[in-house]
């Protein structure tokens, strides 16, 4: 067995996001601070829901599209037919990492590589279309590949049977959170001698059932402009818009990267994971879950909190759950906390279920090939009250080989992810 984080390394980023498709486009809108979020133009944008509270909640009319995707520029039109607009996204974030990697699984022993993705909302689209032809138009109607394109697997199963991957492959569900599990996964596989493993997380669910669903969260914002969406932290912060995309990578055992010429952008130093055990819908009154996740993380990865140089933080973009991430952090860092940076850039495009926190690793990954971190998306008046550092305005040069990345799924789940450089 590898020694405890020194084992993995991250050697090829694919991002399919509404901040660019390929990692260097969207690092370059990111680092431009270009807001994505915007009122949605795929479909008409349904009615206020209704909380499981029974109180009215704002209609979902903002979201994080990937602009100018088309799937035919990317795959095979007998596969589009057979999958969603979900897996469409992980197929092309998929070839996107592995070309980024120069790692051809064909090269190797097809055992020696493995795909884990994280998923927290599966086939939206695809699922919707065949369950209105059902009511609509009785089950002769229903296409064959439903009972597979809607399934939380389909993403893993199609980038296997694609590439040849016949190492030990999964799924992991946990919504945001599971964007970080995922990479957790792939580190624990190496370390039983996987050889790479592609892991990530993309989403689809702008969509109407799937915003519908979002909107009965609660937690939306109720904004109508792009700078009145997203924005964490904000004095004004009163929900997330909701996007589509994210990233995937190719994760490495560091040896056998070294072997075939490749350092990697990072290493996937640290990994742990919580739950509140609290609320199917509301977060434990108390940070200790996520500061736990924290502090495991760093034990993992042999380190402090006095190492780390950056947070990238959830951001969930209410006062709730952003006072306890900012509660949760002043445990953590204590006294340092005053002049820790801390940033959350995802705002820029909305919250991508898993894809939110995957997008965050390939954002850090390049912001530590660089030294530059951008800057909390969409925010323009920082609140104070939260007692962060945050970064604001023009992205900022700085060193960066420890970065924390926190995510927080819905329903309690909790992970945090350390990334060290490999130079």
């Amino acid at each position: 067995m590898n020694a405890p984080g020194q084992s993995a390394v991250i050697t090829g980023i694919g991002v399919v996001a509404p901040s660019g498709i390929g990692a260097e486009a969207h690092w370059s809108s990111t680092l431009r601070g270009e807001v994505k979020v915007a009122p949605v133009t795929r479909f008409a944008t349904p009615t206020p829901a209704v909380t499981p509270a029974g109180a009215a909640a704002p209609a979902a009319v903002l979201a994080g599209e990937v602009d100018g995707f088309q799937p035919e520029d990317h795959l095979d039109p007998r596969l589009i037919v057979q999958t969603d607009r979900w897996t469409w996204l992980a197929l092309t974030a998929a070839g996107l990492a592995l070309d980024d990697a120069d790692y051809r699984p064909s090269d190797h022993d097809p055992y020696d590589t493995a795909a884990i993705l994280a998923s927290g909302s599966g086939g939206n689209e695809f699922g919707q279309r065949e369950i209105g032809r059902l009511w609509s138009q009785g089950r002769r109607a229903v296409g064959a590949y439903q009972s597979i394109a809607w399934f939380y697997a389909a993403s893993t199963g199609q980038i296997s049977i694609l590439h040849g991957l016949k190492g030990p492959s999964g799924v992991i569900v946990s919504g945001e959170a599971g964007g970080l599990d995922c990479l957790g996964e792939a580190r624990r596989a190496i370390r039983r001698g996987t050889r790479a493993v592609v892991a990530g997380a993309t989403e689809a669910a702008v969509a109407p059932y799937a915003m519908t669903c979002y909107a009965t969260s609660g937690m939306l914002t109720a904004g109508s402009t792009p700078e009145e969406g997203y924005r964490p932290f904000s004095r004004h912060a009163d929900g997330y818009a909701p996007g589509e995309g994210g990233a995937l990578f190719v994760v490495e055992d560091a040896a056998a990267a070294h072997e075939r010429g490749r350092r990697g952008y990072g290493r996937i130093a640290g990994y742990a994971a919580t739950h509140d055990a609290h609320h199917d819908r509301r977060p434990a009154p108390e940070p200790d879950p996520l500061v736990r996740a924290m502090r495991r993380a760093l034990d993992d990865a042999g380190l402090t909190s006095d190492d780390v140089d950056v947070v990238f933080a959830d951001g969930m973009g209410t006062r709730e759950h952003d006072l306890l991430e900012a509660r949760a952090l002043g445990e953590v860092f204590g006294d340092r906390l005053a002049h820790l940076p801390v940033t959350a850039p995802h705002s820029l495009g909305g919250r991508l279920c898993a894809g939110t926190p995957a997008l965050n690793v390939a954002t850090a990954l390049l912001a530590m090939r660089d030294g530059v971190v951008p800057p909390v998306g969409n925010l323009t008046d920082p609140d104070p009250a939260y007692g962060l550092h945050l970064i604001t305005g023009e992205p900022r040069g700085m060193p960066t080989n420890v970065i924390m990345i926190n995510a927080r799924g819905y329903g309690g789940f909790n992970s945090c992810l350390i990334l060290t450089s490999t130079s």
